[in-house]
């Protein structure tokens, strides 16, 4: 195991706070001196199926952690993903029944063994004690805190003074992630800068029982591909972990220049004085922030291909090598044309015809070799077999007639 200095340098990287850092000094050294590993938990509520890069940057520093001998514990929010984390939120969250919650679950850990070793984690679910919770086991809980501690909470105060509701089962939530922190008794836990309150009521639940408190490291909110909000699939800024390799590169290519040292902070392992160097030259920095995150998924080789195909495609306005096809039944032709909008729609290059249409009104649509920009919604198109559309910049498809 390295030294405590060598530790806290590591883990220091990217952080926003560590709460209190001394204490997590302190805690190091014992380990070091006993030989048993700090137990570091991170929870994950699965509110939904798609974990992206923003998600990631906590699972890396939980990765770190286990790379440092250190035991990862990772927590499953089947029982607090009922309640819905009101951490930074402006309104109460919509809650998910048990139903959906199961089935997101299921794909979480396939997803998250992307980043972290899964196979040395400890997995728990805290439906595993919260289950067995009695009315009385809850008022003991809910006795552990005041009202005016909770309405310390940055959100909820803010939500007092707009008069926007605060609901008695959201201020649930800090105290089931804090009694989690009891249940696995943990010596670390990591979180987003904005749950700082709901690890702080851990480190108050442990005392309480008698356990050491954790140290509560919390970790910046990753800022999206539009460069000013969190990243997150709701706005359609986010890069999932389970996209191709080339889907990946290719969104990293249109990320703002602002947004390079962040995301080679919190998003790859490259030494401060390279990111530096390389954040001078914004077009080749991207590449190779590409190429790092594509090969952290997918391998070095899977990358090196990616970023040939993107310069195929966009340096050297090439198609790409494999161009899936859609089908379009003649019957929906007259006289051997469509309406854009709806080819559009046919061809799945759009959700709906106003994401058709604005796509067309962007001038983000073409069509054939020579790249006929159309942006006019109510264009018709003369469809031959084989016709190559292009809307946005990700997305390309042959068609074939039926």
């Amino acid at each position: 195991m390295e030294s405590v200095d060598e530790q806290l340098s590591k883990i220091r990287r990217g952080v926003h706070q560590i709460v209190p850092e001394d204490e997590l000094r302190q805690k190091l050294e014992r380990s070091l001196k006993t030989g048993v590993p700090l137990r570091v938990k991170y929870g994950i509520d699965p509110t939904g199926i798609d974990v992206h890069l923003g998600h990631t940057v906590p699972l890396r520093k939980l990765r770190l952690f286990q790379e440092l001998g250190h035991q990862a514990v990772l927590i499953i929010g089947n029982y607090t993903a009922l309640v819905g984390d009101p951490s930074g939120r402006d309104q109460t969250r919509a809650r998910l029944t048990a139903e959906q919650v199961e089935a997101n679950a299921k794909d979480y850990l396939k997803q998250v063994s992307k980043v972290i070793d899964i196979t040395k984690a400890e997995v728990r679910y805290n439906g595993e004690w919260f289950s067995k919770f009695s009315f009385l086991d809850l008022l003991s809980l809910t006795s552990k805190i005041t009202m005016q501690r909770m309405l310390e909470r940055d959100d909820f105060t803010k939500r007092l003074k707009a008069g926007t509701p605060i609901y008695l089962h959201e201020c649930l939530y800090p105290l089931m992630q804090g009694h989690d922190s009891v249940e696995i008794r943990a010596d670390v836990e990591l979180g987003g800068s904005e749950q700082l309150f709901s690890l702080t009521v851990g480190r108050d639940l442990q005392r309480d029982a008698g356990q050491p408190p954790q140290i509560c490291l919390t970790l910046p909110i990753l800022r999206g591909l539009d460069g000013h909000r969190r990243m997150g699939k709701s706005l359609g800024n986010y890069i999932g972990v389970g996209e191709p390799a080339y889907d990946m590169f290719a969104k990293v290519m249109s990320i703002p220049d602002e947004l390079l040292r962040e995301w080679f902070e919190l998003l790859t392992d490259r030494p401060a004085a390279q990111i530096a160097e390389l954040i001078t030259k914004p077009m080749d920095a991207k590449k190779q922030l590409g190429k790092d995150i594509a090969g952290f998924y997918y391998g070095e080789e899977a990358a090196a291909e990616a970023a040939a195909e993107w310069g195929r495609r966009f340096s050297q306005r090439q198609d790409p090598t494999d161009i899936p096809e859609g089908s379009v039944p003649r019957s929906e032709l007259t006289d051997g044309q469509i309406g854009i909008v709806k080819l559009l729609s046919l061809l799945g290059l759009a959700k709906s015809n106003n994401e058709a249409r604005r796509l067309v009104q962007q001038g983000g649509v073409n069509t054939g070799p020579d790249r006929e920009k159309i942006i006019d919604p109510m264009a018709k198109v003369t469809l031959t077999d084989g016709l190559i559309v292009r809307a946005g910049k990700l997305h390309i498809v042959r068609i074939r007639l039926q």
